[in-house]
């Protein structure tokens, strides 16, 4: 082999052929759900159907969640603009930093973190939880993955524990997250209870997905809603407009159910 040549064992492209961490294209298309093949491509094998079902649920949770967030001001103002809406996701996905998104990955850390302690020190989980909170308000820190400015209490987080528990899949990161969102609610003394992206962490965590990774997953999800809010600036508001984050109102279809 050519020592200037370098390797990559994600995709193997050939005339006529491509294939995706050794399975062919073709073969996965129609046949194993867009969730299991994002699972594919950044872990390197197919999910169990457990797993393909929770990362199904992660990549859902974190579709959109308005017009509020910085990524989908950010996306909408290029597209005000007049740049094609390639351009305006993209701006709506560099704005997915520490404070929007960025989470996840500091979640998953300090989740890492808390569950090797407490494997180290005996100590239990409710003893490590109260401790990381007492360590972080004692340095003024924010608990990345707790707390929302919107929802008191997040249905997103909620669900992907449920089913983090009805899949088998919860295990010591989940409960180390439960855990800290007790031990802040008893420190704060109200209810600062985990978000989607500390739900999000936990979950990625048990599925053992490095910690690297998890912006991207938030990206991946997210880049959905983006589109669409592109498409609507786009097709459906003057140019040049002012955008308000908060000056808005939904005006799509009411509650329904979803078919079962």
């Amino acid at each position: 082999m050519n020592k200037r040549m370098w390797q990559q064992p994600i995709t193997k492209v050939a005339p006529d052929e491509v294939a995706v961490r050794g399975y062919r294209i073709e073969a996965l298309m129609g046949q194993v759900p867009f969730a299991h093949v994002v699972y594919l491509v950044l872990k390197g094998e197919l999910p169990t159907p457990s797993q393909g079902r929770m990362m199904d649920a992660i990549l859902v949770s974190s579709v959109d969640h308005g017009a509020t967030p910085p990524s989908a001001l950010a996306a909408r103002t290029v597209a005000s603009g007049g740049a094609p809406l390639t351009t305006g996701v993209a701006a709506g996905i560099m704005t997915i930093n520490r404070h929007h998104g960025g989470a996840i990955e500091g979640c998953m850390s300090l989740l890492r973190q808390a569950v090797a302690r407490q494997q180290e020190s005996g100590d239990s989980t409710a003893e490590v939880a109260q401790a990381v909170v007492a360590e972080a308000r004692q340095e003024r820190r924010r608990i990345p993955g707790f707390g929302h400015r919107i929802h008191a209490h997040d249905p997103r987080a909620a669900r992907l524990f449920e089913l983090a528990r009805k899949e088998g899949v919860a295990g010591p990161y989940v409960e180390m997250a439960e855990a800290i969102q007790a031990a802040l609610q008893d420190a704060l003394g109200r209810p600062f209870p985990i978000n989607v992206d500390g739900a999000m962490a936990a979950v990625l965590c048990e599925l053992d997905f490095p910690t690297e990774i998890g912006n991207g997953l938030f990206a991946i999800s997210r880049i959905v809603g983006l589109t669409a809010h592109v498409f609507d600036e786009i097709t459906r508001q003057r140019p040049m407009r002012r955008i308000s984050p908060t000056d808005h109102t939904y005006n799509g279809p009411e509650d329904r159910e979803v078919p079962r």
